[in-house]
């Protein structure tokens, strides 16, 4: 069997790549993750956005105090080298899941004042991609509501923490009642994304989507803290600041943003509520794994005629040529 793992250093199989029961991960999931996509090129297999997800990992691994040593180019010729061993993408077209996780390593947090702090944990896993029917893309799917309320104050939001299991609780939620995914909104009734995704509303030709993490002032600064800024909280020295998003800025989120801007698309990032969802000409979700995926109903509430629409598959379109390198800015 190729190895799969690359786990601190080494490439390993997967019934070889173990971290220790003390790890940080473990313990009190201390740790960030990346998923990608990897995809097989007549020049070799590649990772979709690969420096993108790197910065983004480095960005939150500095702002939440987990580590500042990451080498990014070390990192990317690693997932790079894990790829390619593992063969899953050798053929063009052919396609993986790769998922980098990092953690706090082998510490006991709770025991750590004088004690050097302990190397992170580096671990880069391949697996085939999900294959999603294609059906999902052509007539849409059901989103269920999710009880899940984020609070933009919490500072681990809008970050790729391991405390994934509140939002896959909601996805199996979501499941039970034959929905596809789960919005999540904020604790102030505004619309977060969805429990795995980020989300999009279109109306009367204009696209909207969350404010993310590290948009808020230039957000409340173009939009002249009128409707659709975040709300403004006390700051220090008695001024105020927009209200921290809790909003992943998502790297396919991202793609869709320039895609829809290079189309004409008047593009908007402004707080959401529920009455927007359902008012929606569209909707659709993004993510790195299903890239844009169309939303036809919320609960018992149709979108519009309940069709996919023309946006929707227009930036379905732009996703799969730029994944598959046809129209993709600069990966470095």
């Amino acid at each position: 069997m190729a190895p799969t793992v690359f786990l601190d250093g080494r490439f390993l199989e997967r019934d070889d790549a173990r971290v220790s029961a003390f790890d940080a991960g473990l313990q009190h999931a201390v740790g960030l993750f990346e998923t990608m996509t990897a995809i097989g090129t007549p020049d070799g297999p590649r990772v979709f956005r690969l420096w993108h997800h790197l910065d983004r990992l480095t960005t939150s691994a500095r702002e939440l105090g987990l580590t500042e040593s990451l080498e990014l180019e070390a990192l990317g010729e690693a997932a790079a080298e894990t790829v390619r061993r593992s063969g899953l993408c050798d053929q063009p077209g052919a396609r993986a899941r790769v998922r980098l996780t990092i953690t706090g390593g082998d510490l006991n947090l709770l025991q750590s004042e004088g004690r050097s702090v302990a190397r992170a944990t580096i671990l880069i896993q391949i697996q085939p991609a999900t294959a999603y029917p294609e059906a999902m893309f052509e007539r849409g799917i059901t989103a269920g509501v999710a009880d899940l309320r984020v609070n933009p104050f919490d500072p681990t939001q809008g970050h790729k923490t391991l405390n994934y299991w509140p939002r896959l609780r909601e996805l199996q939620r979501a499941s039970a009642r034959h929905a596809a995914e789960a919005l999540v909104f904020q604790v102030t009734n505004h619309l977060a994304g969805g429990a795995v995704s980020n989300a999009f509303v279109v109306r009367d030709g204009v696209m909207m989507t969350p404010i993310a993490r590290g948009e808020e002032r230039d957000v409340a600064e173009a939009l002249g803290a009128g409707p659709g800024a975040p709300p403004r909280v006390a700051g220090a020295g008695g001024g105020h600041a927009a209200m921290p998003s809790p909003v992943l800025p998502g790297v396919t989120r991202g793609v869709v943003l320039a895609a829809a801007r290079a189309q004409g698309l008047k593009v908007e990032r402004r707080m959401l509520t529920i009455d927007d969802v359902f008012a929606a000409d569209e909707v659709f979700l993004t993510n790195s794994s299903w890239g844009v995926l169309p939303v036809v109903r919320v609960e018992q509430h149709m979108i519009a005629t309940g069709e996919v629409g023309e946006v929707t598959r227009a930036l379905r379109g732009a996703w799969v040529r730029a994944a598959a390198g046809e129209d993709d800015d600069a990966e470095g």
